[in-house]
């Protein structure tokens, strides 16, 4: 392998949230759980990864495999036999700030989700938008990971053709399907293609013999067959397919189980029973590094702290510290007794994890997890667990906790009654010096937002309007109202990267380039002031505003918390615009979450 691609925003995760980094202006908190289920009992349990306590143990309807979302809000527990899947909230959320993340740390909850069906097996999750396979079912449900933690499921689904044991990527207005073996849908998959939720297949099918096994790297999504790997990337908001052979010098085999590689871009796939291969998608045929393995593998992940590192269980009991980008083991530690992987495929047998410093190791027939020092590779300590602790995952970081009881940080002012100010309160409140204001570049606004305004509609917000009743002359009716009018928009999320801004309108992207077109001060009927940031279009799609006008309280350098947003092709036209003003808080934040925000201010 000559070079794996680098994936800066993980990299900064990983580097805020992996532990370490020490903050000098708020309290830094470090919090890892590890969510552990039993190989024969319906639990889950949440156990502190840093002391060793039990947390919690929720009882579900059958043994479980463990998923995680790429936030780590959520744990999926997918219980095959029992026809169930559940979600746990895991009660570490980070909120990305640029320069910093907070971290909120609560007890981890069973919610009240469950989707039931015949033999969940595949779960896969991109960009916040999970799919749900069920081995037994001719179509894939599809919902989001917000849906899940607001407990209001809303599921699409897409067709699958028959039932078969296959997978589904989802996508914003599409989802990538396996297609079944025509001749006998038990047998394993015949390739891949892409379908939108009208029933409708985009674009030519993609032949993948033996389709089994997916993970995601970064930008990119790869399906594992007989012939190489399905990679799958997005174009404009729709997923293209392509084929990536298996390199002409490998053995005769394949890979049927795929991890994808956090922080460095890159693919790990078993390819037979005593070897693994490192596949850079960017390098083509030149892509691809056999590991040899001392006995056969049991279990294999990739440490989304240490980029570079991955870790493979054998059945000898050791644990390997395989470097990815030498394409070789870097060291080895006898961690369990051996593991034979003759019998049954669904016998307990170890599981991996990485936790902060550690790597955790599940040890089923023993009843406890070891823990592995990551750095010095050594035995760190060992945690008891009753009963057969087998499939883990681990959720946590490091981050800022702010005070959010403190006037500075969430003091608030307004001219429209409902701003967020982290400084000079009578700033917020739209009192200050020309000299005061200066230029801001569309990076203080960099994020995934979602407006409020269906949360208006649904009556999450009914409390916030209750709130504002208790203080003032109008009634909760009343400010609904008039907020009605203020948050009214049909894009439901807006995504800013860099400079390039795009908009959703039920789920179909707009997307342009904007840049710095000035700003302009603004004089309300109160006496206050505002300041709107303005950037005007450069390129992008035809139908795309031509300008978007930034109104988030702030007027100097500063990271946006929430913000509302003016767009439309006339500039002078928008700053006349005061009575409706689409309101945006981050995607990554929950109904009850907003609704303590503006409850609080």
């Amino acid at each position: 392998m000559r070079r794996l691609i680098l994936s800066a925003s993980a990299l900064a995760i990983a580097a805020t949230f992996g532990g370490g980094t020490a903050f000098a202006d708020e309290d830094d908190v470090t919090a890892w759980r590890l969510f552990v289920s039993d190989h024969a009992e319906p639990v889950v349990k949440v156990i502190d990864a840093l002391d060793g306590d039990l947390l919690d143990t929720f009882t579900i309807e059958g043994p479980a495999s463990l998923y995680r979302s790429s936030s780590g809000e959520t744990v999926f527990a997918i219980q095959g036999a029992a026809g169930e899947v559940n979600a746990i909230k895991s009660g570490i959320a980070f909120r990305d700030h640029g320069d910093h993340g907070d971290v909120d740390v609560d007890d981890a909850e069973l919610l009240n989700v469950h989707i039931d069906g015949a033999k969940p097996a595949h779960f896969v999750e991109v960009q916040g938008s999970i799919a749900q396979w069920f081995d037994g079912e001719d179509e894939v449900r599809v919902f989001t990971e917000k849906a899940v933690l607001d407990e209001k499921l809303e599921v699409r689904t897409a067709n699958v053709v028959a039932p078969h044991h296959g997978v589904a990527v989802p996508f914003q207005n599409h989802v990538v399907v396996s297609i079944p073996n025509p001749e006998d849908a038990s047998k394993r998959p015949i390739g891949a293609r892409v379908v939108d939720f009208e029933g409708n297949t985009v674009g030519a099918d993609v032949a993948c013999p033996g389709l089994h096994g997916s993970a995601g790297s970064g930008s990119l999504y790869a399906l594992a067959c007989d012939t190489g790997l399905l990679v799958i990337k997005q174009d404009r908001g729709a997923p293209t397919i392509e084929h990536l052979p298996y390199a002409s010098s490998l053995p005769e085999g394949s890979s049927s189980t795929l991890i994808g590689g956090k922080g460095l871009q890159y693919f790990i796939g078993n390819y037979g029973a005593d070897r693994i291969v490192i596949i850079d998608p960017s390098e083509g045929e030149n892509g691809f590094q056999l590991v040899q393995l001392p006995t056969r593998r049991v279990h294999f992940t990739v440490d989304p702290i240490r980029s570079r590192f991955a870790y493979v269980m054998t059945e000898d009991g050791q644990l390997h510290k395989v470097d990815v980008l030498d394409g070789k083991i870097a060291q080895s530690l006898k961690v369990t007794d051996p593991y034979s992987m003759d019998g049954h495929w669904s016998d307990p047998r170890p599981r991996v994890a990485v936790a902060g410093d550690n790597v955790i190791v599940t040890d089923p027939l023993n009843a406890k997890l070891h823990l592995v020092n990551a750095e010095t590779f050594e035995e760190a300590g060992e945690i008891a667990v009753e009963g057969k602790p087998f499939n883990i995952v681990a959720v946590g970081g490091s981050g800022k906790v702010h005070d959010h009881n403190s006037e500075e940080a969430h003091a608030h002012g307004h001219a429209h009654e409902h701003a967020h100010s982290h400084g000079d309160d009578q700033i917020y409140k739209g009192y200050f010096e020309d000299g005061q204001i200066k230029d801001r570049a569309l990076s203080d606004w960099v994020g995934d937002w979602q407006s409020v305004y269906p949360y208006l509609q649904d009556g999450t917000l009914d409390p916030v309007m209750a709130h504002k009743a208790e203080s003032g002359d109008q009634t909760a009716d009343e400010h609904k109202a008039y907020y009605e009018i203020g948050y009214r928009t049909n894009v439901e999320r807006i995504v800013i990267a860099g400079d390039m801004v795009t908009f959703f309108e039920d789920g179909k992207p707009l997307e342009a380039r904007y840049a710095s077109d000035g700003r302009e001060i603004l004089t309300y009927k109160k006496g206050n002031r505002g300041v709107r940031f303005i950037f005007k279009k450069v390129e992008g799609d035809a139908d795309a505003p031509e300008f978007i006008q930034f109104s988030d309280h702030k007027i100097a350098p500063a990271k946006a918390d929430h913000y509302h947003l003016y767009w439309g092709n006339d500039r002078a036209a928008l700053l006349e615009e005061v009575t409706n003003w689409p309101t945006y808080y981050p995607s990554s934040l929950r109904a009850k979450e907003i609704v303590e925000e503006m409850m609080a201010h």
